[in-house]
């Protein structure tokens, strides 16, 4: 058994990795080769190219790049086509990933992506690329695999890795506590968490509002406390800036740390994205704010085909947490639908319920059941070339 694969962010680096051991587990002489990070490399995948050189962000970025994105993408239809893999998987990344992917169909090699393109909130004419360029597609939230179900694309739901690696059972007292204590946080009293976003321009924008509303929060209850975690020295930067206009503001910034800080919160403030799955695997009640520039704003609402963004929305099918978007994302908003959390017992108890049926509902054993749609589909290409034969 030989399977290609091509990763680009660490993320994709982690599914990768995690495909491996459970592919490894049923095939332990099972061979892996392609665009690979280190957790890959590390188990024996052989690396024809560095998955850092994929990692691209903007479209200036990627222009720059793409005379060496372009060379590289040949180099490897030119390698897969001439050593056909049982089955390649694509990970993520699909600007770079389903051109390859369709060169390979075309050459009767059988594909997967693993991890689907939002093409369910906006560019749904990337359908008949997506159905042209791969053989099955393993999406990590059960409504991605129903959208390609109703457009007759063939799709496995095979949950989200995150569910799986984040405890299901209700967040304790012992768990907040334990997360404060690695933090050196006092163990009493009331913590929000301010979650501003992971890239530059997200904390840009955030930054100063998410300081107004800790303020508009605090002026209504005394005692509240505040951490920010921030992924390097530019957002950390851009956020003591913002502090500027509140320099006695009750707050702790961290570098990274981002789980645990949400552990250790009442309630987490934090802008659109990735994030807001994360509170809620760690049971925490949210508020969900995020700002875009106002042309990209004015472009999205007339590209965009949902009309919610939060991941818990989406999962529940329903404003399960408050969003705000753009205009209305402003102190007195978000901060009165924080205090709602803290000051309603019987609000927090019913998002604790919901957030353990979404968890449930998301963990699903990922990495086996990622493996086992890939070998059902190297399989299933075994008995073709048999019955051609």
């Amino acid at each position: 058994m030989r399977i290609g694969l091509v990763v680009g962010e660490a993320s994709g680096d982690i599914l990768g990795a995690g495909l491996i051991k459970a592919i490894r587990a049923r095939i332990p002489d099972a061979t892996f080769e392609g665009v690979a990070g280190p957790r890959m490399a590390a188990l024996g995948c052989r690396v024809l190219h560095s998955s850092e050189r994929l990692s691209v962000m903007g479209l200036v970025e990627v222009l720059g790049r793409y005379p060496e994105l372009y060379a590289m993408r040949a180099d490897l239809v030119r390698h897969f086509t001439a050593n056909p893999p049982d089955v390649f998987v694509g990970i993520d990344a699909p600007e770079f990933n389903l051109g390859l992917e369709a060169r390979l169909k075309a050459a009767n090699v059988l594909t997967a992506h693993y991890v689907s393109p939002q093409v369910w909130a906006w560019r749904r004419g990337r359908l008949r690329t997506i159905s042209q360029s791969v053989d099955l597609m393993l999406t990590l939230f059960p409504f991605e695999a129903a959208f390609y179900e109703e457009h007759g694309v063939p799709v496995r739901f095979v949950g989200h890795p995150l569910a799986d690696a984040i405890p299901g059972e209700k967040a304790s007292e012992s768990d907040r506590s334990a997360a404060r204590a690695a933090l050196s946080l006092a163990a009493e009293g009331d913590i929000i968490a301010l979650l501003p976003g992971s890239r530059q321009s997200e904390v840009s924008r955030l930054a100063e509002v998410f300081v107004r509303t800790a303020r508009w929060c605090l002026q209504r209850r005394p005692g509240l406390r505040f951490i920010v975690p921030l992924v390097n020295a530019a957002t950390r930067r851009l956020f003591e800036n913002a502090l500027v206009i509140d320099p006695d503001l009750p707050l702790m910034l961290f570098d990274g740390r981002s789980r645990e800080v949400m552990a250790a919160a009442d309630a987490v403030l934090v802008a659109s994205g990735t994030a807001t799955l994360e509170a809620m695997l760690l049971d925490r009640p949210m508020v969900v704010a995020y700002r875009m520039a106002p042309m990209t704003y004015w472009l999205a609402k007339r590209l965009v085909y949902i009309d919610r963004y939060a991941i818990p929305n989406l999962l529940a099918g329903e404003s399960l947490v408050p969003e705000f978007i753009q205009g209305a994302a402003r102190p007195e908003n978000m901060g009165a639908a924080l205090l709602a959390y803290l000051e309603d017992p019987q609000r927090a108890a019913a998002t604790h319920a919901r957030f353990a049926e979404l968890h449930t509902m998301l963990r699903q054993g990922a990495d086996e059941r990622a493996a086992d749609a890939v070998l059902e589909l190297a399989a299933r290409g075994r008995l073709q070339s048999s019955a051609q034969k």
